[in-house]
């Protein structure tokens, strides 16, 4: 089996190494090719890639490459993990949107549409190079924003399914905390990338006992305080949301925050250089533990049960993924890119049926997808106008002179990563 990691030179690729190693049951991989232009990158992580193989006594092959198309051509699977401009372009996502007085995020708000509109034109060009080489292979996406991604992969008709390392995070934490198995724990996870709501938390398979309720009266305090949310907002709500919700439920907090500290991109810039660093020694052949604190906790696990699904022949098995809703919301288009559990296999992902959801939670659903659709289409035909209106169109934003201002900095801060503007 072969896997290419295009954006293998990214800080994270440690974390996936990682999983491949410890998972090699799972997903017996034969040959793991490391794909990305800054060759400088990739041979210090190439280099650790080769040890933690080594020293977990995994016997697959792992390349390094700069050529996508010899990297990709005869995979299995391609997995995406691009960051269009790096954390330069990062670093400006999370600034500009506060100038105008809303949230500064890579993936939420104006700085998500700014990725979405960077991203969405290299995946579909890099996609239609993996059909071209080898169109059975399977394109696995985790470049933000995912939701929009997955949008253009699917519409462009590529085999491509978004994942999200969210869900997998919740699971473990409710795991730990009730005292079981992570395999134990099934999520009633609905909603779109990024704007999700745990609705249960089943023992055993979809159709267990629900813990939910008993989760959140003897942990809500714990729950809450990851999610940065009062408890008492856990507690009226009933589910507990994705951290993501934050930016929605208190939004001016959020802003007044990120104008008193250093952003996001800031700290992890920092961090990339301090594990850069580290994996040039010739004498590391695990993960760091500072690799814990860059993000993307459980990628890899997700990642390998993922891959394993699409490309075994062990049956289907149930996972949080983003792919088309095809009625399973009956509020959104068929076309509309969800995420949600899914009975997955070799054909690709089926959405599980969830719950009829609560108007609290299907209006921001309905209101965000709708956005994410004027975003794509932005971002596959440009022009400002096409931009204003996918700013208009967002929750965080929806007023006519932000909308405006919102633009003039978007189009100002990325003119050198759109062709069109």
């Amino acid at each position: 089996m072969k896997l290419a990691v295009v954006g293998g030179g990214s800080t994270y690729t440690p974390e996936l190494i990682d999983g491949f190693a410890r998972l090699r049951d799972t997903l017996p991989v034969s040959e793991l090719v490391l794909i990305d232009p800054a060759a400088d990158r990739l041979e210090l992580i190439g280099g650790l890639a080769r040890r933690i193989f080594a020293r977990q006594g995994h016997p697959g092959r792992i390349t390094t490459t700069s050529d996508l198309d010899a990297g990709i051509a005869g995979a299995d699977a391609v997995l995406l993990q691009l960051r269009i401009g790096g954390q330069a372009a990062r670093l400006q996502d999370e600034t500009w949107p506060l100038e105008c007085g809303c949230v500064g995020q890579e993936t939420t708000g104006a700085g998500g549409l700014a990725k979405a509109l960077r991203t969405v034109p290299v995946v579909l060009d890099i996609a239609e190079r993996v059909r071209r080489t080898n169109p059975d292979a399977w394109i696995i996406d985790f470049t933000n924003p995912v939701g929009i991604v997955t949008r253009a992969l699917l519409r462009a008709g590529h085999k491509a399914v978004g994942l999200c390392n969210v869900a997998i995070g919740l699971q473990r934490k409710f795991a730990a905390l009730l005292d079981l198995a992570p395999a134990d724990i099934h999520l009633d996870h609905v909603g779109l990338n990024h704007l999700t709501w745990e609705l249960g938390v089943r023992r055993g398979g979809p159709d267990g006992e629900d813990l939910l309720a008993g989760l959140l009266a003897e942990h809500g305090e714990s729950v809450a305080g990851d999610l940065r949310l009062p408890r008492a907002v856990l507690d009226r709500l009933g589910v507990v949301p994705s951290y993501y919700l934050r930016y929605f439920y208190a939004h001016d907090e959020v802003v007044r925050e990120l104008g008193t500290k250093p952003s996001r991109a800031a700290e992890v810039a920092a961090m990339e250089r301090e594990l850069l660093s580290l994996y040039g020694d010739p004498a590391l052949d695990e993960k760091p533990a500072l690799l814990a604190k860059r993000g993307g906790a459980f990628y890899s696990e997700a990642a390998v049960d993922l891959a394993a699904s699409l490309l075994g022949d062990g049956g289907p098995t149930v996972q949080v993924v983003n792919t088309y809703n095809k009625g399973t919301l009956p509020f959104l288009p068929d076309d509309a890119v969800i995420e949600v559990q899914a009975r997955v296999d070799g054909s690709g992902p089926a959405p599980l049926a969830v719950p009829r959801l609560d108007p609290l939670f299907a209006g921001l659903i309905s209101h965000v997808s709708a956005y994410e659709d004027l975003a794509l289409d932005a971002a596959l035909r440009g022009g400002r106008e096409r931009v204003f209106k996918a700013l208009l169109a967002h929750p965080l934003v929806g007023q006519f002179d932000l909308a405006e201002g919102l633009t003039d900095r978007l189009l100002a801060h990325n003119k050198e990563h759109l062709a069109w503007a």
